[in-house]
């Protein structure tokens, strides 16, 4: 009887220690691989949930898939894109706003679905301040203006003097806030009267200036750099407040309209009440592949700056780009469609 129980003491005391391995293997593996106990659970996989806000084939997307894999690697967890295009990146906005805040769902968002959609919509069904966590800035990219070649304007004084002369006759391409709120800039400093068409998606809008539907679009660059080389777009300008380094023969629209200055930037959004810890880990991740030469390599192909901030200075970046963006959309009398 005292050996048997003897065996059992023995039998005992290894469940426990077994038990005790295995937590502690748990988290261990979570800690090497940069991943917070909130983040992974035992017998589960995790997955993080990148929400684009456009489709696939569009710059933000294409930014995605350039980062995603290094990301991936640095948080120890897979990741995948979820797109959600429609409505200037509302819908995606919605979605992640009213996601758990666990840091597996995230909104790769920026200018359009966070700093302008408040000033020009007079509801949202999320509020980008109180439901959303700025957790990372990546950077910036600039956008180009472009007409189909049959508008008979080489420079951006004769796209006005043209579209004065025909009111009306004109029709520029919208596919996201950014877009909308240039264009709409444009038409109330330069006078004139261009008409507004909204698309879903960048690809879907180029395509259609491509095919004469519409004459006019501010596009980003990367979008419209292959279809600018090949002649099937002209360029006229560049849309920030300086010149290009990408484009520095390309002048400005600023050096004809005063003051015009419409450029985009994106980052990563989690749902508020997402914890600084989990908060943090992304934000070292993401800021690790942006720092990789390959990535910025690639980046720049597409003409992105690569500016990253860390959450602690995203937050009061993301509350004065609301505020300025507010401010042009109230002078320009912008509407969404």
């Amino acid at each position: 009887m005292k050996l048997l129980q003897r065996y059992l003491n023995t039998f005992l005391v290894a469940v426990r220690a077994s038990r005790w391995t295995s937590t502690c293997a748990f988290l261990l593996v979570a800690t090497l691989a940069g991943v917070s106990p909130s983040m992974a659970q035992t017998g589960e996989t995790k997955v993080v949930r990148i929400v684009v806000p456009f489709a696939a084939g569009s710059y933000t997307d294409n930014f995605a898939r350039i980062v995603i894999p290094g990301f991936a690697e640095r948080l120890g967890m897979p990741v995948v894109i979820d797109n959600r295009p429609g409505a200037n990146g509302v819908i995606a906005a919605d979605y992640v706003a009213k996601s758990s805040p666990d840091g597996l769902t995230l909104l790769l968002g920026g200018t359009s679905s966070i700093a302008i959609n408040p000033g020009i919509y007079k509801s949202l069904p999320y509020d980008p301040i109180k439901d959303l966590l700025p957790v990372v800035r990546s950077g910036s990219l600039p956008f180009v203006l472009i007409v189909h070649p049959s508008v008979p304007a080489n420079t951006v004084l004769e796209l006005i003097e043209y579209a004065k002369k025909y009111p009306g006759k004109l029709a520029y391409a919208t596919p996201n806030s950014s877009s909308l709120m240039g264009m709409e800039m444009f038409k109330r400093l330069a006078s004139v009267d261009i008409l507004s068409v909204p698309y879903k998606s960048s690809p879907q809008a180029m395509l259609d200036l491509i095919g004469n539907q519409v004459q006019v679009q501010i596009a980003d660059y990367a979008t419209a750099i292959p279809h600018i080389r090949s002649g099937k777009v002209r360029l006229l300008a560049v849309t920030m407040d300086q010149r290009s380094l990408l484009l520095p023969s390309v002048p400005t629209v600023a050096e004809v309209l005063k003051g015009f200055d419409v450029s985009a930037w994106n980052g990563l959004f989690a749902a508020r009440g997402t914890s600084l810890e989990v908060a943090t880990r992304i934000s070292d991740a993401w800021q690790g592949v942006l720092a990789v030469k390959g990535v910025q390599e690639r980046l720049s192909v597409m003409g992105f700056d690569v500016i990253p901030l860390g959450h602690k200075a995203f937050g009061p970046y993301v509350r004065d780009q609301i505020d300025s963006w507010g401010k042009l959309a109230r002078e320009a009398g912008v509407k969404a469609e």
